[in-house]
């Protein structure tokens, strides 16, 4: 059983009991991050950190994301456009039907499609021009 008091004044209760999903993404992360440290492992994989966050911590999970990437590699599964574009490199998982069967696939996305899929992050359905404004200079900061 993992204990933890998430606010300052707080007594140590059950992790399952209390933390919410945001929590959890934001625990796990510190977890992996100093296990990473504390052993000699090269890649370390996310898989939607981001669940239960948004906006201003998500933009903080990406600069933490960010930072141990300096010295591991990262493979991070987002939806998040603030963790998305902190990445060096980006993939996109497509899924296509083929002879009625579904298949997927993973492309690596030139700069180009970087910003066209931040910005898809960020505006939906329909990019806009804003939106592409916005994910150059969200990858370009």
């Amino acid at each position: 059983e993992f204990l933890l008091a998430p606010n300052v004044g707080e007594e140590l209760k059950p992790l399952a009991k209390i933390a919410s999903g945001g929590e959890l993404s934001r625990i796990m992360l510190a977890l992996k991050s100093i296990l990473a440290r504390s052993a000699s492992v090269e890649s370390v994989i996310f898989d939607e950190v981001d669940a239960g966050i948004g906006g201003a911590t998500a933009e903080v999970v990406g600069e933490k994301l960010e930072a141990l990437a300096r010295f591991h590699q990262i493979l991070c599964i987002t939806h998040l456009p603030q963790i998305a574009s902190k990445a060096h490199t980006h993939y996109q998982v497509r899924k296509s039907v083929v002879d009625g069967r579904t298949e997927s696939s993973i492309l690596e996305l030139d700069e180009k499609e970087r910003i066209e899929e931040i910005a898809r992050l960020l505006a939906g359905r329909k990019v806009t021009p804003q939106a592409l404004a916005h994910a150059r200079e969200m990858i370009n900061v």
